[in-house]
């Protein structure tokens, strides 16, 4: 299973970008991806742009990220009052 990121393009510079990922910068190639500007939204794997996504679904994808960091954490919070483990 792959899973991709997404991320929002700072700075171009020919065929590699500087992308932010929850405020964090990374390099991302955008060789694999067409018409991609400053501001726009990738998916990222493994450093490459997959594809352009719109911001309304970059949002909502980052939202069940967190999501599922917000459930992680009340998991590891049971499992500290119970002393089990839940999964």
């Amino acid at each position: 299973m792959c899973l991709s990121v997404p991320a929002q393009v700072m700075k171009i510079e020919g065929d590699t970008a500087e992308v932010s990922v929850g405020g964090t910068l990374l390099s991302a190639n955008l060789s694999l991806v067409d018409d991609v500007v400053v501001g726009d939204y990738i998916l990222l794997h493994t450093g490459f742009a997959l594809q352009k996504i719109d911001a309304e679904e970059a949002a909502a994808t980052l939202e069940t990220f967190n999501e599922f960091r917000e459930l992680n954490e009340a998991l590891d919070d049971e499992e500290k009052i119970s002393g089990e483990r839940i999964v």
